[in-house]
């Protein structure tokens, strides 16, 4: 029996679609003891994304951003938000749209980026999944302020922060992102096993 045996909809009614859509479903949801049952769901859809974390292995720091965000302050009054840089696909590809992201954000060009994994950030209601991505950075990568698009309403700050400080800033919440925490832990990590391999 596949996943898709174990699921029947039954109606979709959009309730908003502006920057994402909104939908209400209505569907059948076999239980594991072989029972049916009747949800009732909400899904917000506005596309997949990708996020990054440049470091720069010479002088052991990072590259963060820090902008409002309207979802942060209305839930905690915070004014700003320290994250990696991060973007929607837009139908492109996810390494592709990265870099342009990159410029657009940081104003560094970056031409080699590894990708990690792709991860469901909210799968209860947000249908959207982000790729994660890192990359190396040294000062002649940098080809403009960046900033972010003024069009889009973008204002956003550039941070090079050293690894350490990153990772006090998490255990202190200055630092509340949950990418951003995934892949500088992701980083201190890979950090710790080079150096373990080199002793």
């Amino acid at each position: 029996m596949t996943e898709h045996e174990n699921f029947r909809p039954i109606s979709a009614e959009v309730l908003s679609s502006d920057w994402g859509t909104l939908t209400k479903y209505r569907y059948e949801l076999r239980r594991r003891n072989g029972a049916w049952q009747q949800q009732t769901r909400e899904a917000y859809d506005r596309g997949n994304g990708a996020t990054c974390l440049l470091h720069n292995p010479d002088s052991g720091c990072i590259l963060l951003t820090r902008q409002f965000r309207l979802p942060v302050f209305l839930n905690g009054g915070h004014t700003s938000l320290v994250e990696t840089p991060a973007g929607l696909l837009d139908g492109e590809n996810a390494e592709v749209r990265m870099r342009a992201e990159l410029i657009e954000e940081t104003g560094y060009h970056i031409d080699a980026l590894t990708h990690l994994f792709d991860i469901y950030m909210s799968p209860g209601s947000v249908t959207e999944y982000l790729a994660f991505f890192t990359g190396t950075y040294r000062a002649h990568d940098r080809k403009t302020e960046g900033g972010g698009s003024y069009a889009e309403g973008e204002d956003i700050e550039v941070l090079e922060v050293p690894l350490t400080d990153a990772a006090k800033m998490i255990e202190n919440g200055y630092i509340r992102d949950a990418k951003t925490i995934i892949l500088i832990q992701h980083l201190m990590i890979a950090e710790l096993q080079r150096t373990k391999g080199e002793c």
